[in-house]
């Protein structure tokens, strides 16, 4: 990678179109039997090209590294959300949830902020206002508490 497409922010572009796919790929699983194996051909064989969004085998790769540590990150959710339990989480908010603790706790390229900010910028994006104070309150709890400044409730 050159130093132009880290200054021309291209790098962080693709991180985050990795991300954003792997995001759509994980919630719609959420609702469907199939696997994201599965879900990944669909997209490809409606993608119209528009190349507003192109989801990569790197998304899929996501996606399924999140899907396969499901019960370790609901766990943490289940720690940081007092007031809702993991059923009463609405499924794009847990998408994210889980994505980014993903993020946070097994990927180590990824510094803890990041994946926090990632998840609030597609919440913002695909959530109403209420999610994503929601969404950054219980991981901002989570990274308090990893830091050792902060108790392990979020404030809703």
């Amino acid at each position: 990678m050159s130093d132009k497409n880290i200054k021309d922010g291209s790098f962080k572009s693709k991180k985050r179109s990795i991300r954003e796919g792997a995001f759509l790929l994980y919630f719609e699983k959420l609702f469907r039997d199939d696997g994201i194996d599965e879900i990944y051909s669909a997209f490809v064989e409606a993608d119209s090209s528009d190349g507003e969004l192109e989801i990569t085998q790197e998304s899929v790769a996501l996606a399924k590294a999140v899907e396969s540590c499901e019960s370790e990150l609901d766990e943490i959710i289940s720690r940081f959300s007092k007031k809702r339990a993991i059923s009463r989480i609405p499924k794009i908010n847990l998408a994210l949830l889980r994505l980014s603790l993903y993020e946070a706790v097994y990927v180590e390229s990824v510094p803890e902020n990041v994946a926090i900010s990632e998840a609030v910028a597609l919440a913002q994006k695909y959530t109403y206002d209420s999610d994503v104070g929601f969404i950054n309150g219980v991981l901002g709890s989570y990274s308090r508490s990893e830091k050792g400044d902060g108790d392990d409730t979020e404030s809703e």
